[in-house]
């Protein structure tokens, strides 16, 4: 009888574990190719992962909320649909292979076990595993193993997770030590949470995994990044009109609509070029200069979270790429079908606050970044339009960019000239290409 065994496949180059937030079939259910199985989660992403073959989904050997290892089998299909009974632990022990993403590697289960853990840096002496992302943290706290070893945690067989460790910090007596490599400047005293009392009639909700995420990257944002906030206003008239001209043969040529922010990315990649200080991360008192200018774009989502997809080499696609590729993974994100690999290696990161017609904003650097281009709404105002024959007032569509950036290694003037050279780059917009 033909067997299909369900792996968790590998999900990006960092990532080596996924908890399964949801089975969308059961056991017994027919499922056809392409459908989608279950879903899944990292600290990176949400997925789902469809199914490669049609068939009737047999077992299940992973519940919903338990961390699997990239690999492990956490089910299996009978491709010819028949019923079958569970397989014998004899005979899940004796299977030749797994598939991960296409590859067939020659191992039985102890020895996935074995290369999902070869890497000893995430093991105790004791033996116990901490994730890459349970090490950082505890790195950037100042948490040693021995006091990791003391920490219980909620995982399977008692491993330590993302939330352990939070809880284990939020009621930790005693002080941060102090960094002299990594932080020359004094500590910061950590600030207590307020009291929060909730009044009759009051509805409580918990927040889900994503805004929880959200929440810790934003406050560590603002703990680690001193931040200032630029703002500069653009002419954008001849931007607006060139699209009102093409968009329409556009989209009948094409399939999809032609927005604003696609160009942009392709503006502000040009001026990451020209100022390349901008595109950069701190190690430390180390400056990283990125040599690829991957931005990503903020997208909001349905339920009201944000992900941020990133374009990677932007500087390098035409405007019909770019416009491609922004269309692509807007709609992937609220889909739901990114991958890990999609939303992470930014370099800097483009938020359109005028898509809520908002006219301008104050974004929070999205770390390891050190600078956040906001846009806000492309608005028609009065404005002095300064010509040979004299200064005249004409109706103009305006946009104020915002510039929020990393004092520690980008001053005002380097944000000034950013932006000046944006406003540039955008107000000579050459209106005669064609896409």
């Amino acid at each position: 009888m033909a067997k299909f065994e369900l792996v968790m496949p590998k999900l990006g180059e960092s990532i080596i574990e996924a908890t399964i937030t949801k089975w969308l079939k059961s056991v017994g259910d027919k499922i056809e190719e392409d459908d989608a199985i279950l879903e899944i989660a990292t600290d990176k992403v949400d997925s789902e992962i469809p199914s490669p073959v049609d068939g009737v989904l047999a077992e299940i050997f992973f519940a919903e909320g338990e961390v699997v290892p990239v690999g492990a089998i956490i089910g299996i299909i009978n491709m010819d649909g028949d019923e079958q009974e569970k397989p014998s632990k004899a005979e899940i022990a004796n299977i030749p292979k797994i598939e991960v993403l296409g590859e067939q590697i020659e191992a039985s289960v102890n020895e996935i076990t074995a290369i999902v853990n070869a890497d000893s840096s995430h093991l105790s002496n004791s033996g116990r595993f901490y994730s890459p992302l349970v090490r950082s943290i505890a790195k950037e706290e100042n948490i040693s193993i021995d006091e990791l070893e003391k920490i219980p945690g909620s995982g399977k067989d008692s491993r330590l997770n993302k939330q352990d460790i939070l809880n284990y910090l939020e009621n930790r007596k005693a002080p941060k030590a102090t960094t002299t490599e990594k932080t020359p400047s004094a500590p910061i005293a950590k600030t207590a949470t307020p009291e929060v009392i909730a009044s009759t009639g009051d509805r409580i909700e918990e927040m889900g995994r994503m805004r929880k995420l959200i929440a810790d990257h934003m406050v560590m944002s603002k703990h680690v990044s001193p931040h200032v906030t630029s703002f500069i206003e653009a002419d954008v008239t001849k931007i607006v009109n060139w699209r009102n001209r093409v968009k329409d043969g556009f989209q009948k040529r094409e399939g999809e609509k032609i927005t604003f922010t696609p160009i942009f990315i392709d503006a502000a990649a040009k001026a990451l070029r020209d100022y390349p200080a901008i595109n950069v991360s701190v190690d430390g008192t180390k400056i990283i200069f990125r040599k690829n200018i991957n931005i990503g774009m903020a997208a909001a989502l349905p339920d009201g979270n944000l992900i941020v997809p990133v374009i990677k080499n932007a500087d390098q696609k035409n405007l019909i790429g770019l416009t491609k590729t922004v269309n692509d993974l807007a709609t992937r994100a609220r889909a739901n079908k990114l991958v890990p690999d999609e939303i992470s290696g930014g370099t800097f990161t483009v938020t359109n606050f005028g898509s809520f017609d908002s006219l301008t904003g104050t974004p929070v650097i999205n770390q390891p970044q050190v600078a956040i281009l906001g846009l806000g709404a492309i608005v028609k105002r009065p404005v002095v339009i300064e010509t040979p024959e004299g200064d005249t007032i004409g109706i103009r569509s305006i946009v104020i960019l915002s510039l929020a950036y990393d004092h520690r290694v980008v001053d005002g003037a380097l944000a000034g000239m950013y932006l000046k050279r944006l406003r540039e780059y955008l107000e000579h917009f050459d209106t005669n290409q064609s896409i």
